[in-house]
This record gives structure tokens, C-alpha cells and sequence, in this order.
């Protein structure tokens, strides 16, 4: 077969996991990091925009059937693609910090109390359950989560409304809740006097929800993703929300039957520790947990079964893929059979790094697939074959790179951090390794707040610091010389 033929028919996937949810199982690296999130062993999952989060919670979800038979109930609270639920809270946020946690707590037991319901022939509490929340109006008859927070965000409001009237609150004779409120679920736990009443706390309802999963031998996981989408508009909302949600994991973590899985950005998680100078002293309390990394070897592993999920790879270089697996130099050997030597695995990732020193598999699949685009359109013009069994040439993977540069700069980068932008772009042209001093002239401000603008961009991953703690050098790395024509020394 013809190498055009065969690139033609090659499929290096989507560099987004939301965008290859089907066929993503049948090419994961289940790396230790996904190990101990499907035995139930971590609860928090943080990595790096790229690295894998949103492969390892589409991954739960596909799995959905076997952990069902394991006696888990796999629950996302947000919608894997289109517009994200929590994004309606933007225009319309909860008033406080202590407002989103109860809007986080009530929200989870809708999720947990739907799927209760829907399972079904549950016996004591979990009737109990259902009916305070159906008396409530918080399980609406259609069931989709925007509907559930919604409502749960409304009910939160009018409770705390009531709550903040203060002690002489006038109560229905009937309910016993406040005045203009409806429902028998409270954000704080009732007195006898209420109890009686028929009052119950949203915490008390979880307790009793989890004491019905557990005689049953039932667990619930209930996913958070995309959380990084749905409150960007700003920073002071993403805090107040990941804190408040932070704080009920930790609220949560002494039920046996229910449990959140949080996939967050990294960058994210340490902005909310830090954001006004609060601090987070809970953060040490967060011991269920793992950040998302990537080695040379994970990372040809990768490609090494992509390259093997196509028939025509299988076929024409006779590769086993059971016996390729299982031998990291048989991966090397395929890998060297179809890329050239001079622009090998580690020329790709050495120029996909940024400055924290780590490649994203987004990047790297978004590499091979423009590289894969170019190759084409060179034979489809007449241009030679590459030699021996090799379907690239040089050529076509460092014409690839800008584009890739480029999309990480704009879409990543700029996207995330808008408030660097004119700073970056004034590096453009500029040489690759700066001097504080250097970045103060072209930034026109003091070596002291260019020293902390710089500090700042290599958390970001844009500067890679090197030279001495007296005399810092700011390193651009490949990946972003190209959009800013940086001249690399």
C-alpha cells in the first residue's frame, strides 16, 4: 500500500478526551493515576489544561457498566459537553462563600436522592429522603441537573433569607419552617422543637442517604469536571465556588457510601489557596489525592497505541498489539520505523515543553495530527516518498509546530490568563533568554515588579527560570518561541 494510502487511513484521535469519549478506552494508558481512581483510592484528581483530567472522568463514565456491578453508581454533576450547568451561576451567583456551600451540599443530595429514586424498592431511610426532597419541589419532574441546581439554589437563597430575619422568626403553624419558605429541609441542624416538626438538615438527609446505600452495599460517586469552564468569567467567583466545594468534600469525607470525584486544574487548585491571601488551611486535609504526570515513556505509549488502534498500521507493520505492549522496545522500534530519526520522540517533546518542563499528550496528539495533514497534502502535490518504511518526513513535523505553538499560545495561554497578553506580545521578537532587568526595559516598569511579573509567568509554565537566586535568567521555551518569533540562542 502506498504511504498516502496509509496515512490517508490513519487516525491519531482527537486531542480532546470530551471530543473521543467512545473510542478513548480502546487506546488509554492506564497510568497509576487512573488505577487508583477506579479502585476507589483517590477523590481528587488535579493536572495540568492537556494532561488528562478530562480523559480519566470520561473514562468513569464509559466504565459505567462494570462499576455498576461492582455495586457504584457513577453520578456526573455537570454536563460532559455543551454549556456547562454551573455556568448559570455567573450572571446570577450565590451571595457568599457560606451560601455556595449550601447550595453544593442540597445540589448533591438532589443527585444522590434522583438516583435513589430511580433505582428504586429501597427501604428505609431512603424513602424518607425522597419525600423531603420531592416535598421541597427539588426533584423536578424532568430531571436534568440544570433544573436540580436551579432549584436547590433557590431554596438555599429563601432558607438563608429566612435565616438572616433572625431568632423571632414567625414559623407556619403547619410546616414549621419560616414564613415563605415551602420545604422541610434546613442548612443547619433543627431543634427538637423543629424536629418534632418534621424538620431535617440537609447534612442529616446525606447521613441517612448514605446509611441506605450502605445496607444495601451500594456506593455513589458523584463526578465534578469542567470546572474550570464554568466559572471563568471570574476569579473571585471561581474561589468562593472551589473553596465552598472543597470545604463539603471535607464535610463529606466521614460518609462511607458517598463520595465526590474532582478533576481540577492544578494552576486552579493553588490560585484558591492564595486568592486575596486568605490562605486554605483545609487544603493539608486533602490527603485523597493525585496530580496527573507524564514521562517519556507514558508518553510513546500513547502514541505507540493510537498508532496500533488503526487496522492499517496493525496490518502493514505487522504489529501485534498485545506484543508491542507489552515491550517498551518493540514500542520504540514501531515508533522508529514510522518517524524519522531526526525528528524523533524526544525532538518532539524536548519542542511541546513548556516551562514547567512537561509535555501535555494534547499537544503531542495535536502535533502528529498536522504533521499527518501536511505529509498528505506533499504526496497529493507529488512529492517523494520518505524512505523505507517511514510515513513522515522532517519536514512535515517541523512545519506542524507553529501551528500547534499557536493554538497552545492563543487558546491556552492568552485564553486563560487575558491580563498577560499585552505583556507576552511584547516580547515578540525579543531573544530567548531575558534578565530581569532586560524584561523591566521592555515591560517599561521597575526591576522589582518586572521580577515579580516574571515569578508569576513561570507559574504559568510560560518562563522557565534558570541561572542563580541572585541573578535569575527567564528562559522562553521552544513551545512558545514560534507564535512570538523568539530568537532562540
Amino acid at each position: 500500500m502506498k504511504k498516502r494510502e496509509i496515512l490517508e487511513k490513519l487516525d491519531f484521535g482527537h486531542r480532546i478526551a470530551e471530543e473521543e469519549a467512545k473510542h478513548l478506552r480502546e487506546y488509554f494508558v492506564e497510568t497509576n493515576q487512573w488505577n487508583s481512581l477506579f479502585k476507589g483510592d483517590v477523590d481528587v484528581v488535579y493536572g495540568a489544561k492537556g494532561a488528562g483530567k478530562s480523559a480519566l472522568y470520561s473514562l468513569l463514565l464509559s466504565h459505567e457498566a462494570y462499576l455498576k456491578s461492582r455495586g457504584i453508581h457513577t453520578i456526573p454533576a455537570e454536563n460532559p459537553r455543551g454549556t456547562p450547568v454551573f455556568s448559570e451561576l455567573v450572571s446570577d451567583p450565590p451571595a457568599s462563600e457560606e451560601e455556595f456551600r449550601g447550595l453544593w451540599k442540597l445540589y448533591l443530595l438532589c443527585l444522590v436522592g434522583e438516583r435513589l429514586r430511580r433505582i428504586g424498592n429501597f427501604p428505609y431511610p431512603a424513602p424518607q429522603v425522597i419525600r423531603k426532597l420531592e416535598e421541597s419541589n427539588l426533584l423536578p419532574s424532568d430531571g436534568t441537573l440544570g433544573g436540580m441546581l436551579r432549584s436547590a439554589l433557590d431554596y438555599v437563597r429563601r432558607v438563608m433569607k429566612a435565616d438572616s430575619i433572625g431568632v423571632g422568626i414567625e414559623l407556619d403553624e403547619t410546616t414549621g419552617m419560616p414564613r415563605g419558605v415551602s420545604g422541610k429541609i434546613t442548612l443547619r441542624e433543627p431543634s427538637l422543637d423543629l424536629r418534632q416538626m418534621g424538620l431535617a438538615s440537609v447534612d442529616g438527609l446525606l447521613r441517612q442517604a448514605d446509611q441506605a446505600l450502605r445496607n444495601e452495599g451500594l456506593r455513589i460517586w458523584v463526578l465534578l469536571d469542567r470546572l474550570d469552564v464554568a466559572f471563568s468569567e471570574s476569579d473571585e467567583l471561581e474561589s468562593s465556588a472551589l473553596r465552598a466545594l472543597f470545604r463539603v468534600y471535607l464535610d463529606l469525607v466521614g460518609l462511607e457510601a458517598i463520595s465526590l470525584k474532582i478533576f481540577l486544574r492544578s494552576d486552579i487548585w493553588g490560585r484558591i489557596q492564595t486568592c486575596h491571601g486568605q490562605g486554605f488551611r483545609e487544603a493539608s486535609h486533602i490527603s485523597r489525592h493525585t496530580t496527573i504526570s507524564w514521562t517519556n515513556q507514558s508518553l510513546l505509549n500513547l502514541v505507540v497505541r493510537r498508532l496500533l488502534h488503526n487496522e492499517v498500521i496493525r496490518s502493514e507493520y505487522r504489529a501485534d498489539p498485545t506484543i508491542v505492549l507489552s515491550s517498551t522496545g518493540d514500542q520504540v522500534r514501531l515508533f522508529n520505523e514510522i518517524f524519522p530519526p531526526q525528528t524523533n520522540l524526544d525532538w518532539m517533546l524536548f519542542r511541546l515543553r513548556d516551562g514547567s518542563g512537561q509535555t501535555r499528550p494534547r499537544e503531542l496528539i495535536h502535533l502528529l495530527h498536522c504533521a499527518r495533514g501536511i505529509q498528505i497534502r506533499r504526496l497529493e502535490l507529488g512529492g517523494a516518498e520518505p524512505g523505507a518504511k517511514t510515513l513522515f518526513d522532517s519536514r512535515s513535523l517541523m512545519q506542524a509546530l507553529p501551528e500547534v505553538s499557536e493554538v497552545r499560545f492563543e487558546q491556552t495561554l492568552c485564553a486563560e490568563y487575558p491580563k498577560w497578553r499585552p505583556q507576552l506580545l511584547r516580547l515578540k521578537g525579543e531573544k530567548a533568554h531575558l534578565s530581569v532587568s532586560e524584561l523591566a526595559k521592555i515591560w517599561q516598569t521597575t526591576t522589582k515588579e518586572a521580577s515579580g511579573m516574571a515569578e508569576e509567568l513561570q507559574e504559568l509554565g510560560f518562563f522557565q527560570k534558570q541561572g542563580t537566586r541572585d541573578n535569575p535568567i527567564y528562559w522562553v521555551p521552544p513551545l512558545y518561541q514560534l507564535p512570538l518569533q523568539i530568537k532562540p540562542q
